[in-house]
């Protein structure tokens, strides 16, 4: 069993520095892998109330023989939720499914800039932690400028921004605003959404250490401070993902990824999306 280490938030909160990512992972299907994936050692599972698995992950949070207390979970309110009274709503719904009074870490998923409606979520994220009933609270695909303004109108920093992040899309100016601010970067889609899997730098990498690609590039994101949150449902994938302390990568092949930036995204643009 391998458990991976924590990392100190700007709240005084310690969180798991790899998590279990289930978004796209049906909810029936949900809870064995997040079984799976707990039984290998992740301590830390990140869901949302868009990935329609919350039902299931609390499944697996009330079966799972490892204590709630020694779990970090992670939620989010999505798009169409947003606003004061709707977040502290959407967030009732969430725990619901969860079958949960309290989570780790509730996020807002999406600035959606069109609907300026994230100051006020924020605003009631900041009332949920104030009850104690979000431990910690933090954004996802916010830019510079979205974080400058909630902070400048509340006054509070997010502990964490999950962002894209991948060697198409390393995201250095923002990793560095995050840092500044005292900001944890998660890094969602590390592979990039599976599409770097073959890529011949990373996999010539791979066989130097004799390890996979997935496994270099969580190990690449790790060692740029990033909070990481691979996804499978596979439970050789799952054990293999948060198996990436045994190794490291050297200068070369630090350098060798960062000749793959591109600029490529898998999903959309945060200053672009304003879907439901």
């Amino acid at each position: 069993m391998v458990f991976a280490p924590t990392t100190v938030m700007n709240d005084g909160r310690e969180i798991p520095v790899i998590g279990f990512g289930v978004w796209q992972v049906p909810d029936d299907v949900v809870a064995e892998a997040t079984l799976s994936a707990l039984e290998v050692g992740y301590r830390h599972i990140d869901t949302a109330y868009l990935y329609y698995n919350e039902r299931g992950v609390g499944e697996a949070l009330s079966r799972s023989d490892v204590d709630r207390e020694d779990i970090f979970v992670t939620t989010k309110v999505w798009n169409t939720d947003q606003g004061f009274d709707e977040t502290l709503r959407a967030f009732d719904k969430s725990t619901g499914l969860l079958g949960i009074d309290e989570v780790d870490l509730y996020l807002i998923h999406w600035p959606t800039p069109a609907r300026d409606l994230y100051v006020d979520s924020w605003r009631a994220l900041i009332r949920l932690r104030e009850e104690g009933r979000a431990r910690s609270i933090g954004v996802c695909n916010f830019h510079e400028a979205h974080l400058a303004r909630i902070i400048e109108e509340t006054g509070v920093i997010p502990a964490i921004n999950q962002i894209e992040l991948h060697p198409w899309l390393p995201q250095k100016a923002l990793r560095d605003d995050d840092t500044r601010l005292g900001i944890k970067t998660e890094a969602w889609s590390p592979l990039g959404s599976g599409r770097l899997i073959g890529d011949p730098t990373i996999g010539a990498i791979a066989t130097k250490h004799g390890k996979s690609a997935a496994q270099v590039m969580i190990r690449w994101s790790l060692q740029l401070d990033n909070i990481v949150l691979p996804k499978s449902v596979t439970p050789e994938r799952i054990a293999h993902n948060i198996d990436v302390f045994d190794f490291a990568l050297d200068d070369a092949d630090m350098a060798a990824i960062a000749t793959l930036e591109s600029g490529r995204r898998t999903g959309p643009d945060p200053d672009e999306f304003n879907e439901a």
